[in-house]
């Protein structure tokens, strides 16, 4: 099968995930920008909601540059990924809605690590559907980033049962590493031209 429709439904979802959050961005009642202070939770967790959102789109769009080929798995795969990220708004909703809070802080981080181990089985079947010789399987190689941001994930999640800044601080770190997109793929595109 093509991956067309695949990127085609997963840029929809996405999109759809970033309405709902900013859907839960509401004005202050009052006209002073001291005001803004009541909505500060909620304008936080958006924008590092967000941010996450954009990273996941990015290396979507990047892994499936390279990919020649999908299946029934691989559909599963990505659709197993929407739904961990289809979670984040309920969770940084409760994370802003209760001025995060241990507990919800730390559901936050496991919507995190869920989709971040989502990401990596999407890779894996991708990988599994492709020949050894691929362009993808030649750019995908070590997942450093992707290691270190389980990792991170863990730490934050019991981090934030302890103190959620310090949560917070795990999965902040996790969004910088990943601000410049996975240079994998593109670099193996330039080195090789384009893919079929």
């Amino acid at each position: 099968m093509s991956s067309e429709r695949i990127k085609a439904f997963s840029d929809g979802v996405l999109a759809i995930i970033i309405t709902i959050m900013v859907l839960e961005l509401h004005p202050p009642h009052g006209a002073n920008l001291s005001d803004l202070a009541q909505v500060w939770p909620t304008f936080l967790a958006y924008v590092l909601s967000f941010l996450y959102v954009a990273i996941y789109w990015n290396n979507h769009h990047h892994l499936f540059y390279a990919v020649e080929k999908v299946d029934g798995v691989v559909l599963w795969a990505n659709i197993h990924l929407l739904f961990w990220l289809s979670l984040l708004p309920f969770a940084s909703a409760w994370a802003s809605d209760t001025h995060f809070a241990k507990i919800p802080v730390a559901l936050y981080g496991c919507v995190l690590l869920a989709a971040a181990l989502a990401y990596s089985v999407l890779v894996m079947t991708l990988l599994r559907t492709h020949e050894s010789d691929s362009l993808l399987h030649r750019a995908i190689g070590a997942d450093f980033k992707g290691r270190i941001s389980i990792l991170f994930y863990l730490c934050g999640i019991v981090g934030a049962l302890c103190s959620p800044w310090i949560g917070g601080l795990f999965y902040v770190a996790v969004a910088a590493i990943w601000l410049i997109p996975d240079r994998r793929i593109e670099r193996r595109v330039k080195g090789e031209g384009e893919p079929k």
